[in-house]
């Protein structure tokens, strides 16, 4: 059997970025680059006053001047016409252009307004306080402090999240090269499965999965196909995997083992797909089956519904995100210490499902939650964590640190 680490190896090996698509700024939020982008425009295009007060010269301030004509006004998007001159000030506002001739900015909170013209409009001010500390250049934003054209703003490569599209957008770009997004056609099987809702015979099981791992890659970025549910009936599993070409990847649930009524593995060779691997040493999630169909990744998930969960989040979702273009995310863990004892391990990697504590101290710890076993949801709906407990790893105590995955960063 595979380690962990060598099947995440083995499906991330041949996985390369899908091409790329051009889409609205306002559809971008999520999806990663595919190109670098570039400023189309210098930010700001000009000098601007950080601060409501006045424009005027600092040569003026540095030869003792307190008290200024005014000779216009200044605002965003409506700068001054003309140049300041000896003994002048223009009344300015955050965001406008400095005006020719002057390169500082006082703040008006250290001025008084000492005559109007008839319209009301300023005629002279003086300046309130000593400002012997102002030089040229305080209070104005030069022109390209922020960007320049032609300058990379954001690299290939980086997930947009609100942040880079305001830079993007500042930068003159309407629309953006990004990765396409990944279709991943999803197939359960059973006999014994029914959708939500439907009726139920007495041995009959929702399939709590197909929902669970479709909000999953929703949120990791993929757009599902739900494909639904295929008997154990060779002939009606052959169809639904013919279906799923032109898919991304192909996650299967259920009968990826080597029983009598495990047939997927069989169908999908029957249908040119070469297997990989089929176990892994670990648990919950033993059965896992990974292979190529025509260039597609294939993933045969277990059908329990913990383990189908466990092994998404340790592999399908770096699949994935290597498909989108991101860098897979890493299943890296954090130490934290134990709430309550834990056995010895045997000799498969085990993903403990627990919860997090948060002591009177404020120190987090993690409580392994009553029962482990691989078929109950209520379990995992009640974990914030996985324990991973290595092969062969010694029984731990309370206040021992152990290796912790947070689910909310691994999906």
């Amino acid at each position: 059997m595979l380690t962990v680490d060598d099947a995440r190896a083995r499906i991330l090996a041949d996985a390369t970025p899908l091409g790329a698509e051009t889409v609205p700024l306002g559809l971008a939020r999520g999806r990663v680059l595919a190109r670098d982008v570039i400023a189309r425009r210098t930010q700001p295009p000009q000098a601007m006053s950080a601060m409501d007060g006045w424009a005027l010269r600092s040569i003026d301030l540095a030869n003792g001047r307190r008290s200024f004509r005014v000779v216009g006004e200044a605002r965003a998007g409506q700068g001054f016409d003309g140049d300041v001159g000896a003994g002048e000030a223009v009344r300015i506002f955050t965001g406008a252009p400095v005006p020719t001739g002057a390169d500082l900015v006082v703040i008006q909170e250290d001025t008084r307004i000492t005559s109007h013209h008839k319209d009301g409009t300023p005629a002279a001010m003086d300046i309130t306080g000593e400002r012997p500390d102002m030089e040229s250049g305080d209070n104005i934003r030069p022109a390209g402090i922020d960007f320049q054209t032609g300058a990379v703003g954001l690299q290939a490569g980086r997930e947009l999240e609100a942040r880079a599209i305001a830079l993007a957008a500042a930068m003159g770009h309407p629309w953006l090269q990004v990765h396409r997004r990944p279709r991943v056609a999803l197939l359960a099987t059973g006999d014994e499965l029914a959708r939500p809702g439907e009726p139920l015979g007495p041995d009959s099981i929702v399939d709590a999965v197909s929902p669970c791992l479709t909000a999953l890659f929703t949120d990791a970025g993929a757009d599902v196909v739900d494909l639904g549910i295929a008997p154990d009936i060779r002939d009606q599993i052959d169809a639904q995997i013919a279906t799923a070409r032109g898919a991304d990847l192909l996650v299967t649930i259920g009968g990826a083992s080597v029983g009598d009524h495990d047939l997927v593995q069989a169908a999908l060779v029957a249908a040119g797909a070469g297997i990989d691997f089929w176990k892994i040493a670990m648990r919950p999630g033993k059965p896992l089956m990974y292979g190529r169909l025509d260039g597609m990744p294939v993933l045969g998930l277990p059908g329990n519904p913990v383990s189908a969960y466990v092994c998404s989040v340790l592999f399908a979702l770096p699949l994935i995100d290597r498909l989108a273009g991101r860098a897979p995310r890493a299943a890296a863990s954090e130490r934290l210490p134990l709430a309550a004892p834990i056995a010895a391990n045997a000799m498969r990697q085990h993903y403990m499902r627990a919860r997090l504590l948060c002591e009177p101290n404020g120190q987090e710890t993690v409580l392994p939650v009553r029962d482990q076993d691989s078929s109950l949801l209520s379990a995992l709906a009640d974990a914030d964590v996985l324990i991973l407990r290595r092969p062969h790893a010694a029984a731990a105590e309370p206040g021992e640190l152990v290796d912790v995955l947070r689910l909310d960063r691994l999906g």
